[in-house]
């Protein structure tokens, strides 16, 4: 049902921050060293006010990647400024393609809307759908749920 109250959500349906972002490695060796260095980063990111959640994963051969939310904008950026942040990824690029062959970063916004059901509903615990889907961009009204 639609909401744009998530507190009864977990902490990533809280967030209205995402980071999306992989590196891929020049090899083993790469991904060795760095492990270090990532754990104190995630321990810096867990600490900070404004985090919620991340989950890591992983394209085969050499891509490591992580998705973290944040509960807004101004925290996900804070954390990019982290000490931990900044040597992690001076460490990385600083050496050109030493350590990696790519990188992307992308940062995501929640609509103030969204969809909760049952337990994770702020507004009572009914666990049902909307009678309509949310209209695209092209449409004034989205189509009925269930077609008669």
């Amino acid at each position: 049902m639609r909401t744009t109250d998530f507190s009864a959500t977990p902490p990533q349906g809280q967030a209205t921050a995402m980071f999306v972002g992989a590196t891929r490695y020049r090899g083993l060796r790469s991904i060795v060293t760095l492990m270090p260095r990532w754990f104190r980063m995630v321990r810096q990111m867990r600490r900070m006010s404004g985090y919620r959640w991340h989950t890591l994963y992983w394209q085969f051969p050499l891509t490591l990647g992580t998705i973290a939310f944040f509960s807004d904008r101004d925290a996900m950026l804070k954390f990019a400024r982290s000490r931990e942040h900044r040597e992690l990824m001076c460490w990385l690029v600083d050496e050109g393609t030493n350590r990696a062959t790519a990188g992307f970063i992308r940062l995501y916004t929640a609509d103030e809307q969204g969809y909760a059901n049952g337990v994770w509903r702020a507004e009572d615990s009914v666990l049902a759908h909307d009678e309509r889907f949310a209209p695209l961009a092209t449409e004034t009204t989205g189509p009925p749920v269930h077609r008669r």
